[in-house]
C-alpha cells in the first residue's frame, strides 16, 4: 500500500475537503484495500501487506498536520494489524521513509538539489528485503533515512 497525498497548509486554513482527501487516501484507503484482500491472503497462508508510511508518521512538523496524522494513523493501523493477523500467516510490515527524491514534496520548498534524499529504488529495496526474509522473523516496523542531511 502505497498511495498517498499531501496537502500542507496550516490548520486554520486547511479546508475540510482538504483534510478529507489526505486522511481518506493515505489512511482509510489502505483500511479498505486490507480488508477487502485478508479472506485472500489468509486463504493463501503465507503472505505480506507492507504499508508505505512515512517518517511523518512520529516526526511531525508545521503545516504538515492532515499529513502527518494519516501517517501517524496508518503506522498505528499497520502495528495493530499486524498483531490480529501474525498466527494466519499473514506478516505486516511498516516501511517509514524519510526524504525522497520524487515530485511529491511541496513545490515551495524544492530546492532541485535531491542528491542527498533517498531514491524510490531505496525504498524498493528495503521493500524487497522485507519480502526475501525468512519465515520465522517479522520485521515490524523500518525507518529509512537519507545517510546525510541536506547540507
Amino acid at each position: 500500500n502505497n498511495a498517498g497525498i499531501g496537502v500542507f497548509a496550516d490548520v486554520a486554513s486547511m479546508t475540510d475537503g482538504d483534510w478529507a482527501r489526505v486522511i481518506d487516501t493515505n489512511l482509510t484507503g489502505v483500511f479498505y484495500c486490507t480488508r477487502a484482500s485478508l479472506p485472500w491472503l489468509r486463504q493463501a497462508g503465507t503472505s505480506w501487506i507492507i504499508n508505505i508510511a512515512s517518517l511523518a508518521g512520529r516526526n511531525y512538523f508545521p503545516k504538515g498536520a492532515a499529513y502527518c496524522a494519516s501517517k501517524a494513523g496508518l503506522v498505528a493501523f499497520t502495528e495493530s494489524l499486524m498483531q490480529e493477523v501474525r498466527m494466519d500467516g499473514i506478516r505486516v510490515s511498516v516501511v517509514m521513509p524519510g526524504s525522497v527524491a520524487t515530485d511529491f514534496g511541496a513545490p515551495a520548498s524544492h530546492t532541485g538539489d535531491d542528491g542527498w534524499k533517498l531514491t524510490p529504488e531505496d525504498v524498493a529495496e528495503v521493500v524487497v528485503d522485507l519480502l526475501r526474509h525468512p519465515a520465522r522473523s517479522l520485521p515490524s516496523k523500518i525507518e529509512i533515512r537519507p545517510a546525510k542531511t541536506q547540507g
